[in-house]
């Protein structure tokens, strides 16, 4: 194993990330995400684009460009480009871009059934383009595509084609497992072969997931001495997707403390959200490290394991990415569960009540129905017949309405301490309409609701038309995130019922 102290980290959400199936960034969200990547997460470069997509693509690498140059990151951001007698030159010439990534052949296979050509005429062309590049000030790095397939079937190929880069004025070669097939064991085997035999080349690692052996096979290329890795937001790529810029930092920090990076752990987790936001792609709720789940302990003997001597942590603390543990309440909770959840509260019961609080939350979980922590001063008032819990704002009545050609729009009377305010607004749906009328009937009152950052509707599958429909809402109030729930056969009304008990909660 050769001994690095510095592992680069190249980002390619951008460019291989938007290969994801029914995934396009527009230009200003590119230009959004770029920034928080290079300014915030740290990593050390960003691949953006490929050249010659659309004038869409063409304006996005151009607004990069403009401001990575402004702030002394241009030399960061690349482009991936093509053996094509200069087209993709001229094209990052208009954009400013500086740094290529050229597609080569990196398989026997790739190169006689695609392109039709000889070692010898590929090589030929490639050096042509490096050539061009150098003479328009263009750094050249060289993707290497099916690589980890000519190393299995043609590696005398692989190995003649690294003997004509090694003496080409090219900055990395790039190593890409384009159809996701390499076990750990090869991908060690098949880089040390490549570092040995050549120790000065710089040699980026690209992995993508499709046997879910992307983490695993990044671990053994590090151990084998690569000295780059490609990596993604959420995983994202095309079919099974990339491998994890999330996992694999957490993997290197946490099993490879002598080699450094720079990314920044703790906005990860933001990150990796704003970019689910802007993809429409949804987090896995077990992801690791970005999952709604993972830092959520679910069993009873968990959190009681945690209250004494933090028996069920491990290295991966929430707070590292920013986040914080939670304990879910549900079938499998116990009165250790309870506890943790009535702490955050600020609410204290008899081992008696916890008891009785805990057989009702079971018996909801029993029914599939989702228990959040705001929920428990209402299940608790409910069980021990008490006044802990008191809507002090209801939701008297309210009018919905939906034409076609003319925009929702809704009426709605709120009863505040008594006092009964009625307003009306339009939104862009019936929901969004609800939510404007209230924002202006808590505007009068100089009041501000928190805003709404998540809004997940659950049907039972296979029901019918009348079934009951679950609609969970995330808020965030003064840097504080909570969920308040609603169940009721009309969407838009459980949407509402979950918004009366935010109300309530704030």
């Amino acid at each position: 194993m050769a001994t690095i102290h510095k592992v680069e980290i190249m980002d390619t959400t951008l460019r291989d990330g938007e290969q994801t199936s029914g995934v396009s960034f527009s230009s200003s969200e590119k230009l959004t995400i770029a920034k928080l990547l290079l300014e915030e997460l740290k990593v050390d470069r960003i691949e953006i684009a490929s050249t010659r997509v659309s004038e869409g693509e063409f304006q996005a690498v151009k607004n990069i460009t403009d401001w990575a140059k402004q702030n002394d990151f241009l030399n960061q951001v690349e482009v991936l480009s093509f053996v094509d007698h200069g087209l993709s030159i001229d094209w990052m010439k208009q954009t400013g871009a500086k740094v290529q990534n050229l597609l080569t052949k990196g398989s026997l296979n790739h190169l006689k059934y695609q392109l039709k050509q000889t070692p010898d005429q590929h090589f030929k062309a490639i050096a042509n383009v490096i050539t061009l590049a150098k003479s328009n000030n263009i750094t050249t790095n060289v993707y290497l595509e099916d690589w980890s397939n000519g190393m299995r079937n043609s590696k005398d190929y692989v190995f003649k084609f690294l003997d004509f880069l090694s003496q080409q004025d090219i900055k990395r070669v790039l190593l890409p497992d384009t159809l996701g097939v390499l076990t750990p064991r090869e991908t060690f085997t098949f880089i040390n072969e490549i570092r040995t035999r050549y120790p000065e080349m710089h040699i980026d690692f690209h992995a993508h997931n499709d046997y879910d052996l992307s983490v695993a096979n990044v671990m053994e290329a590090v151990k084998a001495g690569v000295n780059g890795l490609h990596l993604t937001i959420n995983g994202m790529g095309e079919r099974a997707g990339n491998a994890p810029l999330a996992s694999v930092i957490a993997v290197l920090n946490d099993f490879f403390p002598d080699l450094k990076n720079n990314v920044q752990e703790k906005s990860l987790y933001s990150v990796s959200k704003l970019v689910e936001t802007f993809s429409g792609f949804r987090i896995p709720e077990n992801k690791p490290i970005l999952g709604e789940n993972v830092f959520t302990q679910t069993a009873g003997i968990h959190a009681d394991g945690d209250s004494k001597n933090n028996l069920y942590f491990n290295d991966l603390l929430p707070e590292r990415f920013g986040r914080k543990r939670q304990y879910a309440l549900g079938k499998t909770s116990g009165k250790a569960n309870i506890q943790k959840n009535l702490q955050e509260l600020g609410l204290h019961l008899s081992d008696e009540d916890i008891l009785k609080v805990t057989k009702r939350i079971i018996e909801l979980g029993d029914k599939k129905e989702v228990v959040t922590k705001e929920d428990l001063p209402y299940i608790i008032s409910d069980v021990l017949d008490s006044n802990l819990y008191e809507d002090k704002i209801s939701i008297e009545s309210y009018v919905l309405t939906h034409a076609k050609g003319l925009r929702p729009s809704t009426t709605v009377a709120v009863k505040m301490n008594g006092e009964l305010i009625e307003e009306n607004a339009q939104g862009d749906g019936q929901f969004d309409a609800f939510m404007n009328t209230l924002k202006k009937i808590y505007k009068k009152k100089k009041k501000h609701l928190p805003i709404l950052i998540d809004y997940a509707v659950r049907i039972p599958p296979g029901s019918n038309s009348d079934a009951l429909c679950e609609t969970v809402i995330t808020w965030e109030i003064d840097g504080k995130n909570f969920k308040t729930r609603g169940l009721d056969s009309d969407q838009t009304v459980s949407a509402i019922k979950a918004t009366q008990k935010m109300l309530n909660i704030i």
